[in-house]
């Protein structure tokens, strides 16, 4: 079961944020329109149908023949189709040209959670009453910490704590990386933008 819930919050006028959420086809996704670039909230909403449209349709073809390596590959193609779709739509309408946004995707296979990312939004599990970030930021100071040119103290007053490294949409490719966890009877899973969770902690790795 799921729930869902965006807000605009405090610093900005508009929501840029979309997600989907759907029991039945155990698909949830969030993305976050890249605040300051054009057309984030149409990039995030874009972006979010067309991953849910790619994954329906992939699922329906393979059928049984489901498992985590087709499911990897099916969430890598879906948010690679996003990529594609909000590149064409910025070079038809430069209004929209460089529009972009952050993806996270996660599909539950059998007793597995099958997670696609680009961006700065997270996964988090939460078992045992702790809660652990699942996903890696592509972002300029996770790559700085992770390469020990800042520390994780530096990070939270650093100049460059927005910078995104991977975007869906900018550009026509995208890496996007993939993963599969073991899901445990009790398990819950977060998926949020950076609008809840870069408030309260550092960035991590």
């Amino acid at each position: 079961t799921s729930a869902a819930r965006t807000d605009v919050g405090r610093h900005r006028r508009a929501n840029e944020d979309a997600h989907f959420r759907d029991d039945a086809l155990r698909l949830y996704v969030v993305a976050d329109g890249m605040g300051g670039h054009a057309a984030g909230d149409v990039a995030s909403s874009e972006a979010v149908d067309t991953v849910h449209g790619m994954v329906k349709r992939s699922l329906t073809l393979v059928g049984d023949e489901l498992d985590e390596a087709r499911a990897c590959r099916i969430m890598e193609g879906a948010i690679q189709a996003a990529t594609y779709m909000l590149y064409a739509i910025g070079e038809v309408d430069h209004d929209k040209a460089g529009m972009g946004t952050t993806i996270t995707a996660a599909l539950v296979v059998g007793n597995s959670l099958v997670i696609g990312q680009v961006g700065d939004s997270r996964v988090y599990q939460i078992r045992g009453g702790e809660a652990s970030q699942i996903t890696e930021d592509h972002t300029l100071i996770a790559w700085q910490i992770k390469q020990g040119i800042i520390t994780a103290d530096e990070a939270k007053t650093s100049p460059h704590r927005n910078v995104i490294t991977r975007a869906v949409g900018n550009r026509d490719y995208v890496e996007v990386d993939t993963l599969v966890l073991e899901i445990e009877p009790g398990d819950r899973y977060l998926l949020c933008s950076d609008g809840l969770h870069g408030y309260v902690e550092c960035p991590e790795v």
